[in-house]
Parts: C-alpha cells; structure tokens; sequence
C-alpha cells in the first residue's frame, strides 16, 4: 500500500456537562514506515521546507532518525516490532503545523496490534499513550488509555479514553470517547478515506486544505469561546501538562 492521505471529516460531540458538536474537513498522512525513504516528491520533503513536510522535530524522541525515535519508544515500552508499521499524522503546511493527534499503528500478521497515540496541548505538552489492541471480528480495534496530560481547558487532566480503530485498504477511522469517574464526556470520529500518495494529490490536498493549520488552532478557540458562554467550568494546566514527555 506505501504512503497515502486519509481525507475526510473530524467530528466531536461533548455530552457533558454542556451537549456541544461541530465537525469539519480534515485530512491526514499515513506513512509507510517500510519505505520511509521515499516520502518526498517534488511538493513534499522531511525535514525541510515544501508545499508539505514531515518534520521529525515536530514528534517523539531526540533523533533527527526518526525510525531510530519508533526503535527507542517501542524499547520503552516494551513492544517488539513488526514487519508492517505506519504512521498517521498530520504534515507541516508551508512551514507550520499542530498535530492534536498522531498515530503509530503496529500490525502483527496483519493485524493492528498496538497502537502509541501521541497528543499535543497547545501549551507546549506531549504526552504518548500505548494502547494495546483488540478485536471480536478482524475488523474493529479497541483498547484504554488512561488519561494523564491537559488538553482542553473545560475538562480535566486525568481520564480515560476509550481508543477504536479500523483501517482498511481504502478507508480508516479513529474513534475517541472520553470519560471522567465514568462518565462520558466527549466523543471524538475522525473518517477518512485512502488517496494515493502522488504529487498530483500533494496538489489537490494543499489547494483544498492550505489553511489547515491555522484553521485548527482558530477552530478550537473558537469552540473554547462558546463553550466559556455556555458557563463551563475553565481549568488551568498544571507544570508537568507544559513539558514535552516521551
């Protein structure tokens, strides 16, 4: 399969303590860490300046290597590695990005096996939470993460999430539901479906989704300043929520 872009919709409904929703376009690059080596084309480089960049800075680890950074973390966590694993995430967009989410999904036998979500704040924080995966049919993954960073400001910085996957040829989605003492919070969908990885698509995906990054960030303030007038409770981030862990 090698490299693609998953294009499609982001969804989030909070369900306490205020019911809230919006959705919006939203697209992904989904790396095969296989052929890492040939991520780059005329419109997309790593770890300079292109239409898209994949920048290692922006992720995990010490290492400008970033297959050296995956080794490291799965030594971490104890994980052995596998003959198929990728990596999806959003790209740097003419210099700037902001991944709320990236995901290093590991397949045994062809089959998602662990998945590390990694989570940035927009307070300087990253924390990665390695979520074993399961499945009652081949087709959809579940596994727990407990909750140990600040993300949103109306909730707090411990949880759980509830993590569901599937990823298929043509089409992938990530589902995030978020429960504090037990209750349910918020959910979170993310569906795409499979493009090519191609300087056409580089193209078409930059002119439809140019201002991502910015939209993102404005977007959540945005949501933030409604949300404040619909009377949430605002919290605070704590030092450990500012740092970069893992």
């Amino acid at each position: 399969m090698s490299h693609k872009f998953q294009e499609g919709m982001i969804y989030h409904k909070r369900v306490s303590p205020k019911k809230h929703d919006f959705k919006y376009k939203f697209f992904m690059l989904d790396i095969d860490m296989n052929s890492f080596e040939e991520l780059e084309n005329k419109y997309f480089s790593k770890n300079s300046f292109n239409l898209f960049s994949f920048n290692t800075k922006d992720h995990f680890g010490e290492s400008r290597d970033f297959r050296k950074n995956i080794k490291d973390l799965l030594k971490k966590y104890e994980i052995e590695e596998t003959n198929k694993t990728r990596f999806i995430t959003l790209p740097s967009i003419v210099g700037f990005v902001f991944n709320p989410i990236s995901m290093l999904i590991l397949f045994k036998e062809g089959k998602p096996n662990y998945m590390l979500a990694e989570v940035h704040n927009y307070n300087g924080g990253r924390i990665v939470y390695c979520v074993k995966l399961e499945t009652k049919d081949n087709i959809h993954y579940k596994g727990i993460g407990e909750k140990d960073m600040y993300v949103s400001p109306f909730f707090e910085s411990v949880g759980r999430y509830d993590f569901s996957l599937k990823y298929e040829e043509d089409n992938f989605s990530l589902g995030i539901v978020l429960f504090e003492k037990d209750i349910k919070m918020l959910t979170t969908t993310l569906v795409g479906k499979s493009l090519e990885f191609n300087e056409s698509n580089v193209q078409r995906l930059f002119f439809r989704h140019f201002l991502l990054t910015i939209l993102v960030v404005t977007r959540t303030i945005w949501q933030s300043l409604k949300l404040k007038l619909k009377g949430l409770k605002w919290n605070k981030p704590t030092e450990q929520d500012q740092v970069r862990r893992a």
